[in-house]
């Protein structure tokens, strides 16, 4: 049997695992994110590879590397540090992710890259920027990362290379979660937006967004939550989006009138579930700021929604 790849996008409620061959998808898989620490996230990891190896009826002879994004801090050793949201890897002190998961596969090649940069990657070799040398991929989810192709190569700069998401829209503006203020991901990022929504209620006004999210069974306001919202006509809802969309044409504009790329594409669980309408207005709002107006780059969604950054990985692991 040809040998075969998996990729896995570890987060920090949701590991989501493929398998792929040359070219398809042959298998996939999703768990949940232990909580344990980073030994039962290691273990959730393989069962769900195996679980992926099974949707694709292939043995686990048939695989030959395996790669994983993760947010976090990567070493040259595929450890990984700082990644706050995944249970097990928040300390500085890295975590042999690599090491760890390669023991476990029996000793097969593993690969550890950035979530979004891996993300990036699945949707250049995979998805909507095959068409590309030049773009700039921006996720818009829990918080707002991004990853860039510039003469085609993944740019890795210094290691911080696309974190358009602490680009600053507004000086002095609404605080992000990583202290400073006025950052994109303040304004557009998913934690962020309900931390002002929570703010916005316990001063006096009236939203939907939290009843939903307890009649959809959640424990934090999801993109689902944040489009049924908006098919209520929630003001709230609304407003907090109309804020994502003026901060993500600024921070998109201003990266535009730097790189001049071919396209910018929009995914991340925000981008994804409220898709193609949503993108369209960022570009709206990006299209007064660029210094080239009547050429501006392609505004696109993702090809892979969900998958983007599993099937990333996988690309990572073949590479």
């Amino acid at each position: 049997m040809e040998k075969l790849v998996a990729g896995i996008d570890l987060g920090g409620t949701k590991i989501q695992a493929v398998v792929l061959d040359r070219e398809r998808v042959l298998g996939s898989a999703r768990a949940a994110t232990p909580q344990e620490g980073a030994d039962s996230v290691m273990a959730a990891v393989v069962e769900a590879v195996k679980t992926a190896l099974h949707n694709a009826e292939a043995s686990g002879s048939a695989l030959a590397a395996v790669g994983i994004g993760t947010p976090g801090t990567i070493d040259v050793r595929g450890g990984v540090a700082n990644a706050p949201n995944v249970p097990g890897f928040e300390k500085p002190e890295p975590v042999p992710l690599a090491a760890g998961l390669s023991k476990r596969f029996g000793g097969i090649k593993v690969k550890v890259d950035n979530d979004v940069r891996v993300a990036v990657l699945g949707e250049w070799k995979r998805g909507a920027g095959r068409q590309f040398t030049d773009f700039l991929g921006v996720f818009v989810g829990t918080g707002v990362g991004g990853g860039l192709v510039l003469d085609g190569k993944i740019r890795h700069g210094l290691g911080a290379a696309g974190e358009i998401g602490h680009t600053t829209v507004k000086p002095g503006g609404r605080k992000c979660g990583c202290g400073r203020d006025g950052h994109l991901e303040a304004y557009a990022g998913r934690r962020m937006i309900e931390a002002t929504a929570r703010r916005w209620q316990s001063d006096g006004r009236k939203t939907k967004l939290f009843q939903i999210m307890k009649d959809k069974g959640r424990d934090r306001l999801t993109s689902g939550v944040i489009a049924k919202a908006l098919d209520k006509h929630d003001a709230v809802a609304q407003e907090l989006v109309d804020q994502a969309v003026w901060a993500l044409g600024v921070a998109l504009s201003n990266a535009q009138n730097l790189l001049d790329v071919e396209a910018i594409i929009v995914g991340g669980g925000l981008g994804d579930r409220l898709g193609k309408p949503f993108i369209d207005r960022v570009a709206e709002a990006a299209q007064p700021l660029l210094l080239v107006p009547e050429r501006p780059p392609q505004f696109l969604p993702t090809q892979l929604g969900d998958l983007s950054g599993a099937v990333g990985a996988a690309v990572l692991a073949a590479s």
